[in-house]
Formats: C-alpha cells, sequence, structure tokens
C-alpha cells in the first residue's frame, strides 16, 4: 500500500518542534502547559493526541488587544469598504466631481471584461506582511496531500463555504501560508460572484490589491481552465452563499448533491478537480438560529434569490471583550488539498457522465474528510452531511 505523504505549512519558518514529539501551534503558551516543553517552545500534543476545535487556542487574557487588527483587517478586506466605495462614487456623481464620476463610469463600461480575464494580479501585494499577521490571528495553516503538475490547469472545490471563507482569501489569495512554495508554478485565482464586480470603485479595489480575486461566471472560468500551458487554479467554495446560512460551529453541512456546474466546466475544459476541506472554517463565527422553516431563514432566502446573495447574521467576539462583536474567533484553520482527480476532456459532455465524474468527486471529498478529521479536532463518529 503506497503511503500518503503530507507537506503542512504555515508560510512561518520559526516552527520549532517538541521534544515529546507533538506539533508545534502557532500560539505560545508558558511553559507550564507542558513539563517537558522549553521555554521558547510552542503547545505540545502527547504523540496521538487531537484538540478539539474551539478550546486549542483559548481567548487572550481580557482587555489584550493581542490579534484584532489582522481580524478587522480580515472584515475590510472582505465586504467592508463597500458602503465607502458607494458614497463616494455618489458623492462624487451629484456634486462638483460629476464630471470625473461620469468618465469613470464610462471606463467601468470599457473594463467589463476585466473580472472576467483573471482580473489584475500584483505578486508584490501577495506577500505582504499584513497578510502574515492574518494567517497567525487564526492561525491558517495550508496541508498539502499530493504534488500537482504545474503543466496542468486545475479546478479546486473547497469545503466549506464558512462566513467569510476567510482560509480560502488566507491559502488562495495570499502567499502567507506558502501556496507558491507548496505548489511552484500554480497560479491560484479565487472566484467571487459577479455582483460584487459591478459595484464601482469596489471592483478596482478588490482586482487591483493583488489578492486574484475575479468573477464567478462561466467566461471567468473557462478563461481560467481553458488557459493554454496550464499552470492556473480556480477556486470556488461550491456551496456558495446558500451554504453560509449553515455556517455555524460544529456544522459539517455541505450543499453540493445538485450542484454540478463545476463538474461540467471541468469536462469541457479536462482540467484536474481537486477536493479541499478547510477544518475550522465554520468555527468562527456564531449565526442567529436560522432553522428551515423559520422566518429567518425565510426572508435570508428570499433576499438571496432577488439579490443572488445570502446574508447570514452572523456574530463572533468583540476588540475589548470576546462575548459579542463582528471580528471572528480565534480558532485554528487546516486547509487540506486533495489529491486531482485527473479529467478528459469532453466538450460536450452528457448529463451520465457528469453524473458519474460527480459522484467520484463525492467519494474523493469524503474520503479526504474522514482521512483527516481526527487530526483537526472533528470527533471520530461526526460525519459530513451532504444535501
Amino acid at each position: 500500500m503506497r503511503r500518503r505523504t503530507e507537506v503542512v505549512s504555515t508560510g512561518s519558518r520559526d516552527l520549532q518542534q517538541c521534544p515529546s514529539g507533538g506539533d508545534p501551534e502557532s500560539r505560545p503558551l508558558p511553559p507550564e502547559a507542558h513539563p517537558s516543553c522549553p521555554r521558547t517552545s510552542r503547545l505540545c500534543l502527547s504523540p496521538g493526541q487531537t484538540s478539539p476545535l474551539g478550546t486549542l487556542f483559548p481567548a487572550p487574557p481580557a482587555g489584550s488587544l493581542q490579534g484584532t487588527g489582522p481580524a478587522i483587517g480580515c472584515q475590510a478586506t472582505d465586504r467592508g469598504p463597500i458602503p465607502c466605495c458607494l458614497a463616494l462614487f455618489l458623492l462624487a456623481l451629484l456634486g462638483e466631481l460629476w464630471l470625473p464620476a461620469l468618465l469613470y463610469a464610462a471606463w467601468l463600461y470599457l473594463d467589463r471584461e476585466t473580472p472576467a480575464r483573471g482580473g489584475r494580479r500584483s505578486p508584490w501585494v501577495r506577500r505582504w506582511a499584513v497578510w502574515r499577521h492574518f494567517r497567525d490571528y487564526f492561525p491558517i495553516t495550508l496541508v498539502k496531500t499530493a504534488p500537482l503538475d504545474p503543466s496542468r490547469n486545475y479546478l479546486f472545490g473547497f469545503h466549506p463555504h464558512g462566513v467569510l471563507v476567510a482560509g480560502a482569501f488566507g491559502n488562495f489569495c495570499t502567499e502567507a501560508t506558502g501556496f507558491g512554495e507548496l505548489f511552484p508554478g500554480l497560479t491560484p485565482h479565487l472566484l467571487m460572484l459577479p455582483f460584487w464586480f459591478r459595484l464601482p470603485l469596489f471592483r478596482d479595489y478588490i482586482m487591483s490589491g493583488g489578492e486574484r480575486l475575479v468573477s464567478s461566471d462561466k467566461a471567468s472560468v473557462s478563461y481560467l481552465l481553458g488557459h493554454e500551458g496550464g499552470g492556473q487554479v480556480a477556486v470556488i467554495a461550491v456551496g456558495g452563499p446558500p451554504e453560509s446560512l449553515e455556517a455555524r460551529p460544529g456544522a459539517l453541512t455541505l450543499q453540493i448533491l445538485s450542484r454540478k456546474g463545476f463538474i461540467k466546466a471541468a469536462l469541457q475544459h479536462g482540467a484536474a478537480l481537486v477536493p479541499v476541506f478547510s477544518f475550522g472554517e465554520n468555527e468562527l463565527f456564531h449565526q442567529v438560529p436560522n432553522p428551515r422553516g423559520s422566518l429567518v431563514r425565510a426572508v435570508q432566502e428570499r433576499l438571496q434569490k432577488l439579490m443572488g446573495l445570502a446574508l447570514p447574521l452572523f456574530h463572533a467576539r468583540g476588540v475589548f471583550q470576546y462575548s459579542f462583536g463582528l471580528l471572528p474567533f480565534r480558532r485554528p484553520i487546516h486547509t487540506v488539498v486533495g489529491a486531482p482527480i485527473l479529467v478528459p476532456r469532453t466538450p460536450c459532455p452528457s448529463h451520465q457522465a457528469i453524473d458519474r465524474l460527480h459522484a467520484t468527486y463525492l467519494e474523493r471529498l469524503i474520503t479526504l474528510f474522514e482521512e483527516h478529521k481526527t487530526k483537526y479536532g472533528v470527533p471520530p463518529e461526526k460525519h459530513l452531511n451532504l444535501i
């Protein structure tokens, strides 16, 4: 039987191995936390011991502001600037800067294809030091289980969506966790809803920042997966916005059984499929109770159909206290990249071919989860709930 090898990267170069044979973690603890750890060591776990999510990294002492800066940056990087961008554009349009605003609107029309053609890239921005602080806040770790040939194009199926897709952003939109070192020759692109690229100023903010955020429409996916010479990775959160309504600590529900568009795209372009599971993604926020059939869920689903966006009512911790706020909890995220599923190029795939590949993908995804769940705090008796 062939042994599966794993390469784990947090992007840090200063992790020390504990003398007990345990695994180092990114949050320093006092030396009394483990009797055999030297003062400079990190948290030690006995061989074979796992720590449940949410208890591995206890909250800092009351009154401490440690780590809140990167979390605020996370909120701002995602959707925080939207109101500011819209307000600035409207103030310019209705004020003395109406002419530059109109010229910008005309340029938006001329530049409308850019989000579907790879966006704008800046390797320099991907290596900003702020992303390392963002990584260390949770912390985020990228785990490689198999090599990926850079001469191919890949479609990464990211699970679960979570509330803010923090693991996908930290691993694939920045170099904080060492994606370029683990997968040399590959260029990742995280797909976002086309809606965000229609908002003035905000669309240029997310494209020109270098984070490789691109539109998730069909043209964008085809552009990436059809790239001559390979080396392109399209990362899609398969569950989409509706799955974010299921994101809460302990949840393992994936909306995937009826989602086959990414399977068809992989077949049409012959792109290899790679299941990716991000352990800890759902542990970052609580949500207002919204069971199926409730008034809250009905309103959320109605808004999702009208706007194409899901609006989870989430909360976590604040800056000065840890019981309520909009900052994410400090919970470890381990994003495990599975082995590729090689896909033959089929320009016009049949329904049967799509269903077969979809079944294979589900099998590989479940296997990936089951093989790694106990390492990252998921109890052995818990399993994925596919809907």
